[in-house]
């Protein structure tokens, strides 16, 4: 699931090498993905009004519940 969430943000932004994702297990069925990118490609994942970044933890959402797991996708500063 990281290299989904990886290679949706990396066609989104100008700067792909500076995108960095960890990923850390909460529980046995929760995910947590933090999403660090370039200050400057920051507004790009976000978009306006947030709809960018709703629609990237949509479909990590819909990924994460097909394995039986849930996902949390946090865009770091």
């Amino acid at each position: 699931m990281k290299e989904l969430l990886e290679y949706m943000v990396k066609e989104l932004v100008d700067k792909p090498e500076e995108v960095n994702i960890t990923e850390e297990n909460e529980d046995d069925k929760t995910v947590i993905f933090k999403l660090k990118v370039a200050e400057s490609d920051l507004g790009k994942v976000i978009g306006k009004k947030g709809r960018t970044a709703n629609a990237l933890r949509v479909v990590m959402r819909a990924a994460s519940a097909k394995r039986g797991k849930s996902s949390i996708v946090k865009i770091l500063d």
